[in-house]
């Protein structure tokens, strides 16, 4: 049972609401919430989950795109004590299937147009876009909460320390491994966001990344409800809408990956309309190649940025480079955000010297408690009282962290290992690159081959490309092959999938 001193997910919605009852709190598309209103929503939907069977600790999957809707079902699982599943709406087939049945979710909310894609095994409940949708339904339901009402079932309230979601991992290098995420762990990063990235209840944000990843829902969109602030939630980034709300006065501040910001910067518009009103501008989910930052900063001059670090296992936000500390340091994640220490250190778990390249080590109430039914990558991810990242970075002096490259992304090139992010910096300096991923192919003489994938921008030849890179780095790090394509694979956060591209290119 709920504790006096206890702090759940939905209890940061349930405060703005006493503190701030009318003041709008969500629009989408034609709908508007007022604090008041979504905490009563969030109330009513949970009565509506308990009317389909699960009890406290069952997981329950959200297969949806972003709406109002959407944000409404993951707060009613919190209030409900279900452990929420977000999937990626991309996913099908056995992809979709293998989440499902490892989280052992028995009920799915759903878009009414992927709902073909959901196996039998599971119930559904569909999120919008139906007579007998969560939405709707919300018109008669029942509140069924903690603080809902006197007819409310004693002994269902959530506690700080129960299971709230399961953040599964991408699976750029295995199958994807749910993190379990405590109330606790999410409200201690809620503050941690709040702090590092300067929120305020008087900016108006525009959530237009997928909420089933843990950085526009947990970095941003909870956080700015937990100070008040009047949120618009988009479908997907769409430049002319991201720019017509800025113009209108209802967007002044955007989170996007670095490949989102790169298209609104070449989106016509850009040069075209009025974006004086933007104010803060949030990047991270991968990495900001340095030439490229440059070039929006240079063309976005008094916009604050912010560089945000992480990963699902922490909430996701560990470090953040703030919009004063960028001169001299464009290439730095950061440094740790208020709940989170980190450390670097080498393969035995050694703290290594500032300026020495090593894993990025961490221990924070953020982070998760494990992996669901995963004992042994659970062990193998905390030991010695610390979670072992997977990133290779670099600490300096003033504790600010520079991420090198993930450790399984390193490339070992004839014995001398090569970090990938340093040559697609080279190689972004090219005029001809749009976007380039450098990885490592088996090679019999060099143990694997440094090799760029690069979507080119105009006419280039690979050859071009790799003496550009062998003026500005060692020879040994140049790539020894340059392989032009379309696009690069990405997760629905940005991220560049590396491994299908080892495992497309292997063996051409």
């Amino acid at each position: 049972m709920t504790g006096v001193r206890s702090s759940t997910v939905d209890g940061v919605l349930r405060r703005s609401a006493r503190r701030v009852p009318d003041r709008t709190a969500v629009r989408y598309e034609d709908r508007a919430w007022t604090y008041r209103e979504l905490d009563e929503a969030v109330s009513a939907a949970a009565g509506v989950l308990r009317e389909h069977g699960p009890r406290p600790g069952d997981r329950v999957a959200s297969y949806g795109h972003n709406s109002d809707a959407y944000l409404i079902g993951f707060l009613a699982c919190a209030r409900a004590g279900l452990v929420h599943v977000p999937v990626n709406h991309g996913l099908t087939g056995e992809d979709l299937h293998y989440i499902l049945r490892q989280s052992g979710s028995s009920l799915v909310l759903a878009d009414p147009g992927l709902r073909h894609e959901i196996p039998d095994t599971c119930g559904v409940q569909l999120l919008r876009d139906s007579d007998d949708s969560l939405l709707a339904r919300l018109r008669t339901a029942r509140p069924y909460a903690a603080g809902a009402g006197p007819d409310a079932e004693p002994g269902m309230e959530p506690d700080a320390g129960d299971l709230v979601q399961l953040l599964y991992t991408s699976g750029t290098t295995a199958l994807p491994k749910g993190a379990m995420m405590t109330h606790r762990a999410l409200v201690h990063e809620y503050v941690s966001a709040i702090t590092a990235l300067d929120l305020k209840e008087t900016d108006r944000p525009v959530h237009a990344l997928p909420l089933y990843h843990s950085a526009q829902m947990h970095v941003f969109l909870l956080p700015y409800l937990a100070v008040g602030a009047e949120n618009t939630i988009l479908d997907a980034p769409v430049a002319a809408r991201i720019f017509d709300l800025v113009e209108a006065g209802r967007a002044d501040s955007l989170f996007a990956p670095p490949t989102v910001w790169i298209g609104l910067a070449g989106h016509p518009g850009f040069d075209e309309r009025d974006l004086t009103g933007l104010h803060k501008a949030y990047y991270g989910a991968s990495i900001m190649p340095v030439p490229v930052l440059e070039r929006l900063r240079a063309r976005l001059d008094g916009l604050a940025f912010y560089n945000c670090f992480g990963q699902s296992e922490i909430g996701p936000l560990a470090t953040v480079l703030g919009p004063g500390e960028h001169e001299g340091r464009m290439d730095s994640c950061g440094r740790p955000v208020l709940f989170v220490e980190a450390r670097v250190v080498d393969e035995s778990g050694q703290e290594v010297p500032d300026g020495t390249p090593g894993e990025v080590v961490y221990r924070s109430p953020q982070l998760c408690e494990g992996y669901w039914e995963k004992p042994e990558e659970t062990a193998e991810a905390f030991r010695d009282g610390w979670f072992r990242s997977g990133d290779l970075a670099v600490r300096d002096s003033e504790g600010f962290f520079t991420v090198v490259d993930r450790v399984k992304d390193v490339i070992n090139s004839g014995g001398v290992l090569v970090a990938s992010r340093q040559v697609e910096d080279a190689l972004y300096e090219h005029p001809g690159v749009a976007e380039v991923a450098v990885i490592g192919l088996p090679d019999d003489r060099w143990i694997e081959a440094v090799t760029a994938v690069v979507v080119p921008r105009g006419e280039v030849e690979p050859q071009e490309l790799v003496d550009h890179a062998r003026e500005r780095l060692a020879h040994f790090k140049a790539p020894k092959r340059v392989i032009l394509v379309e696009e690069l694979p990405r997760n629905a956060s940005g991220k560049i999938l590396k491994r299908e591209l080892r495992d497309r290119f292997a063996a051409s």
